[in-house]
């Protein structure tokens, strides 16, 4: 049955809801412009920004849970941002109980990760600007879920990618820092020109961007212009989120300060994708290839995610693979599609507390081990650290899926919807589900362990592990609150509150084996993978290389996947650049020798600059051909007829 779309106009408290993204860009405009007058007290009003941008958030929420549910949606027109021919975008947004949810996600977890960076950064010179490109960042995503278009969201999308490429490089001075900085920004390009060209196509083919007139103008678009539009808006989405093909950059950006991994993993940048694809469903659920290609690329990635976490060493990187596999659960929920949607979404919660519980507990765990990150070099440091090794302990639990923590009752759903598919694929989907269970409890036991129990493993140079500042395990133990109880407190409220959102009207399929088995399939493969990691681990393990399998040295090297970039991706793209700069030669060089003379024979510094502009220029004239030719093809296929 088809349903259509309507916003309410915003009235009442409503009506401010341009303040949600106003507050942090005030907060981060003012410490930017302030300078080092704003040291001593600029890592405060970071803080007290975000926090009262939840507390405003929050009365907004409970506002529009006063309405009555066919109307519990907020619209507001800012401004004409663009008005060009047929063109016309509003600088407008929406407050509904999509992006409700996620405001109060975005500024309740971001508030407590702000106030542990108080504490963490205490020592750091940049302190000040940290939170000014923190509260850029949170402004940024608050931008990107509640644009009410799609322009809106991709305004949002941009600047939260500036704004990871600032926190990531924070340490600009380590090689590491800037170079993960870079592959994150340049990566994530990737995905948003799929999502713009996505945008142009929508433009193209329904005359409009604003959310409501897309949805409700999809079901005159052709089988095919769906998928295609689908497609480009799924590679946005897999940038963003670090998804196959483009999970290269996540693990990568752990070289930031830990508050910014938190805050990155758990309620802001990578939950965007999800984001895109859950506003976007009724675009995704008009095309049933295109809700396989997407429970396709979710699969793989979560179970890429668990193998490859399973060899990492380093803490904050085990933390990272763990990452990418849980948004491959996610995006497994909303590739299913009908009431998944929402289940994706309670994980997506739940993963929200417990990800940043563990994040900031590993940046507990380097604060008090003088920024060791070598899980072999731990052990021993539930004596030492007991506030962060309880606190740590729920969100292990909690990840694996151990109930009543909060991953049982968001993780397991999803697991027994994969069997509900209602085909062939429901076993190949299902058993993905299950395995990647069993793997995350495996490796997420064996982080646990290594680090909190077994022998004293640390270098000498280490004398006295010790606890963390109040300040900074507070907001541990709050996000272990949501540790246990998020997930059953979010599987009871949610799915009603985003029956408006995703329709009421869901096709349910019969589960291939029985629901409660999938239950105790899903607790024993939990079990054994945890039982096996206790076995192989409880006592410690190797605190020097050792010669490893085929299978491991895979796991080490992320399963070649770098690798395949590199020589798929880059190679050609540096040939085609030599190429270029050499068929071009003469006017460029003329041109940086004679600039070079002027300034005084800065050559060396002008060459990259023109090695980077040639690069930019031949990576771009190549896309544009394939665009070209891909537009041209399609077009006489009658794709976009």
């Amino acid at each position: 049955m088809e349903q259509t779309v309507e916003y309410a106009h915003a009235t009442g408290l409503l009506s401010g809801i341009w303040l949600l993204v106003a507050i942090p860009l005030a907060s981060a405009t003012v410490l930017l412009l302030l300078g080092k007058k704003a040291d001593k007290w600029g890592h405060w009003l970071g803080v007290l920004a975000v926090a009262s941008t939840f507390v405003l958030g929050l009365s907004m929420f409970f506002s529009l849970r006063g309405l009555d549910p066919e109307a519990r949606s907020a619209e507001q027109s800012l401004w004409d941002f663009i008005a060009v021919g047929g063109l016309h975008v509003d600088f407008g947004l929406l407050f509904d109980p999509l992006s409700g949810v996620f405001v109060l996600l975005i500024t309740g977890v971001g508030s407590l990760i702000h106030l542990y960076a108080v504490g963490y950064m205490e020592h750091d010179e940049g302190r000040r600007k940290f939170f000014a490109y923190f509260n850029l960042f949170v402004a940024a995503m608050l931008l990107l879920v509640l644009g009410n278009n799609y322009v809106m969201l991709y305004f949002g999308w941009e600047g939260v990618g500036l704004a990871s490429y600032l926190l990531i490089s924070f340490w600009y001075t380590r090689p590491s820092a800037a170079t993960a900085g870079k592959k994150a920004f340049l990566m994530n390009r990737v995905g948003d020109a799929g999502l713009a060209i996505g945008i142009f196509l929508m433009f193209a083919t329904l005359g409009t961007t604003q959310y409501d007139e897309v949805f409700n103008g999809v079901t005159a678009l052709s089988g095919g212009t769906v998928l295609i539009l689908g497609i480009l808006l799924l590679l946005g989405a897999a940038g963003k989120s670090g998804q196959f093909p483009l999970q290269a950059w996540l693990p990568d950006a752990m070289e930031g300060p830990t508050p910014v991994s938190a805050l990155i993993h758990a309620a802001t940048m990578v939950t965007a994708g999800v984001y895109l694809i859950a506003r976007s469903n009724a675009i995704f659920s008009a095309n049933a290839t295109l809700q396989t290609i997407v429970v396709s690329v979710g699969a793989l990635t979560l179970l890429l995610g668990c193998i490859i976490g399973s060899a990492k060493d380093d803490i904050k990187r085990v933390l990272a693979w763990s990452t990418v596999s849980q948004i491959g659960y996610m995006f497994l929920g909303v590739g299913l599609g009908g009431g998944a949607y929402a289940l994706a979404i309670i994980h997506l919660l739940a993963h929200g507390f417990f990800k940043a519980n563990m994040f900031l507990g590993a940046g507990s765990v380097m604060h008090g081990m003088h920024d060791q990150v070598d899980i072999r070099r731990f052990g021993g440091l539930r004596k030492y650290m007991p506030y962060t090794w309880i606190t740590f302990m729920m969100g292990w639990l909690a990840i694996i899926g151990i109930p009543p923590l909060s991953g049982y009752f968001s993780k397991e759903p999803i697991i027994a919807a994969a069997f509900e598919r209602g085909d062939w694929t429901s076993w190949l989907f299902g058993m993905a589900a299950l395995l990647g269970a069993g793997l995350t409890a495996f490796y997420m036991t064996r982080l646990f362990l290594l680090t909190f129990h077994g022998r004293k493993r640390w270098t000498e140079d280490i004398h006295e592990p010790h606890e963390s500042p109040f300040i900074m395990t507070i907001p541990l133990m709050l996000l272990a609150l949501g540790s246990i109880g998020a997930g059953f407190l979010m599987a009871s409220v949610v799915p009603d509150w985003l029956e408006a959102t995703f329709g009421g009207e869901h096709v349910e399929h019969e589960a291939v084996i029985p629901h409660s088995l999938i239950t105790v399939l899903s607790l024993v493969i939990t079990v054994l993978g945890a039982g096996l990691a206790w076995a192989l681990f409880r006592n410690g393990t190797a605190e020097q290389e050792q010669p490893a399998g085929v299978l491991v040295t895979a796991a080490r090297r992320n399963l070649y996947t770098d690798a395949f970039n590199e020589a798929v991706f880059e190679r050609p793209g540096i040939y085609l650049t030599r190429a270029l700069v050499y068929l071009d030669s003469k006017g460029i060089d003329g041109a940086v020798n004679g600039l070079a003379a002027t300034v005084g024979g800065s050559s060396g510094r002008l060459r990259r600059l023109q090695t980077g502009f040639v690069r930019s220029y031949a990576l771009s004239m190549l896309t544009g051909v394939v665009l070209v030719v891909g537009a041209f093809l399609a077009i006489q296929l009658g794709w976009l007829a």
